[in-house]
């Protein structure tokens, strides 16, 4: 098992949080997902034979959020897939 920590841009409240939460429980192999609202960041428990950090990434942008990469420009802000 391994543990990622996912930087999530754009939720504003609980709601946006369960979002989040529910994307990311939905890829095969996610064993447990926690969600911060007030840290900006999912922090979920995977089975590196089933799900890699990148279809993580890719499920949290699927669901209408932004993940922040430090090593990488912002060029795309989501303003939040329930409030926005």
């Amino acid at each position: 098992m391994q543990t990622e920590i996912v930087k999530v841009t754009g939720m504003t409240c609980g709601g946006c949080t369960s979002k989040v939460t529910h994307a990311l429980k939905a890829i095969p192999g996610v064993s447990d997902v926690t969600v911060s609202l007030s840290a900006g960041e999912a922090t979920v428990h995977y089975d590196e034979r089933l799900t890699s950090p990148k279809q993580l990434k890719a499920a949290v942008k699927g669901a209408g959020y932004g993940v922040d990469v430090a090593d990488a420009a912002h060029s795309h802000h989501s303003k939040g897939g329930c409030c926005g």
